[in-house]
């Protein structure tokens, strides 16, 4: 039985340079960090193109797949879209303000609570995120086509073990 080498990329030569110019260093976390950190750009860029194509900027994707993971009627609150998009109170309300003149969005009063309001999807809202969202979907399906089913699923459970931790404290969950 015959064993194909591994094909080698940037990493390989990064790690090895290392090595030799810095032999009392492990480098060993770079192997795998420096390949999420490259495969995080070439996965940004992809979701610009694909963002673009639709007429979306990544901050609009944001708010509007929150709003349409919230299932029908496809509204929140500002404070529940705080908590889905993680930005301050100013920064939705601006963002909010401007998604509502794109007109993907609109405000009506929460009937629960006299002082506050709900955001909520528009026809147009809802095509364009969908649009965009079954785009990205395509872009990732061909960024991972190297990998087979399993190979994936394995991937995304060890990203997930080291990822764990980093969204327990930013949700305030120690």
């Amino acid at each position: 039985m015959t064993f194909s080498r591994p094909v080698e990329d940037e990493v390989d030569r990064l790690v090895a340079a290392w090595r030799q110019e810095r032999p009392d260093l492990d480098v060993t976390p770079l192997e795998v960090l420096s390949r999420v950190s490259r495969l995080s750009r070439h996965l940004e860029r992809e979701r610009r193109a694909a963002f673009a194509d639709h007429g979306v900027e990544s901050w609009e994707f944001d708010v509007l797949t929150a709003l349409r993971r919230a299932g029908d009627p496809y509204e929140l609150s500002p404070g529940a879209l705080l908590r889905a998009t993680l930005v301050t109170s100013g920064t939705m309300t601006n963002r909010i303000d401007r998604l509502a003149a794109s007109g993907l969005v609109t405000r009506r009063p929460d009937p629960e609570d006299r002082r506050g309001v709900l955001v909520r999807l528009t026809p147009a809202g809802l095509h364009r995120v969908d649009a965009a969202f079954a785009d990205l979907l395509r872009r990732e399906r061909e960024l991972l086509g190297g990998l087979e089913q399993h190979e994936q699923q394995a991937l995304a459970g060890l990203l997930r073990t080291l990822l764990v931790p980093f969204d327990a404290s930013d949700s305030g969950v120690q």
